[in-house]
């Protein structure tokens, strides 16, 4: 039994290193199974988020599409504007490049990680959490005792992963990367500094985290599929709203995994878009909605952000 749990950890570990949390938890580990009853005719054409992005003077720089990182297979997003985009575009823009090299990407997460003397789950989680904890570590047929050497921060995406549906293979940010093969993809961040944003928040933080993971588990699997259903359906006001949500519904690790962020790559992107080479821009979706969202902070600095149906 303590060798299956044992694999258990490992793969969720595995699992976790290689959805690589690019959206926050938002939309990586957001369930994609279709809702209760639902069929493929039930649902409506996909039509996922894409912006052009255009200068004062109507010039078209670049575009900008939000991705989700794990889906089921055979999931049809594509729609005729994505596919222009895709095919005009001079170069790709992403969070992470490599995101199919898995052994380092794990290896990475691993090193970030693993820092042995950990206090037990339970004792870094409010006492009301011991029940919820118990079921969701029985779920992912995960031993407690494993995660004494993973840091609180990584329990946290661990333990998200249990319940997650849909494949990272099939993730929009690798099809398009395999699109581009040939031509230039850059990326915002990197899985080094990525996983490292979350390796340097406080103690405090990272409990908020891994409390609102265990208390959030039982309600997101009454309907694994509402952020799926927000994202092919590009709807913004509950893509927004699931990024108040969670633990994001704490400031400071709201600042610190999403509007810090994107106020920074708002301010790379700047001089990429005055280049010649029109860029494709594709980024975890929650990164692109709201008033500190990308979309919003490119208009503030004079582009005209347009959305294309």
């Amino acid at each position: 039994m303590t060798t299956d749990r044992g694999a258990g950890l490992q793969k969720a570990l595995f699992s976790a290193a290689a959805a690589i949390l690019a959206p926050l938890l938002l939309f990586g580990l957001a369930g994609c199974s279709d809702a209760p009853g639902e069929t493929a005719a039930d649902r409506a054409p996909p039509n996922p988020l894409l912006y052009e992005i255009a200068s004062a003077d109507g010039t078209v720089e670049g575009w900008m599409l939000g991705t989700i990182h794990a889906l089921p297979d055979d999931t049809e997003w594509r729609t005729p504007a994505i596919t222009q985009a895709t095919e005009t575009a001079d170069l790709l823009v992403v969070e992470i490049a490599a995101l199919d090299d898995g052994k380092r990407v794990a290896g990475t997460f691993t090193e970030l990680s693993t820092t042995p003397g950990q206090l037990p789950l339970d004792q870094r989680l409010p006492g009301d959490l011991a029940a919820p904890l118990t079921d969701l570590l029985e779920r992912g047929e995960i031993d407690r005792t494993r995660f004494a050497a993973v840091e609180t921060w990584a329990a946290a995406i661990t333990l998200a992963q249990v319940d997650a549906t849909g494949d990272p293979a099939n993730g929009v940010d690798r099809a398009l990367i395999r699109e581009f093969a040939g031509r230039p993809v850059r990326e915002l961040e990197g899985a080094q500094a990525q996983l490292a944003i979350f390796d340097r928040l406080p103690e405090a933080q990272q409990r908020t985290m891994l409390a609102a993971v265990v208390r959030g588990s039982e309600a997101a699997r009454k309907d694994p599929a509402r952020l799926q259903r927000a994202w092919l359906a590009g709807d913004a006001a509950t893509i927004e709203q699931s990024t108040r949500e969670g633990f994001l519904a704490d400031p400071a690790l709201r600042a610190a995994l999403l509007t810090d962020r994107n106020r920074h790559w708002a301010a790379a992107l700047t001089p990429l878009l005055q280049e010649g080479p029109r860029p494709l821009i594709a980024v975890g979706t929650a990164h692109l909605v709201g008033p500190d969202g990308l979309a919003a902070l490119l208009e503030a600095q004079g582009y005209r952000i347009r959305r294309l149906p």
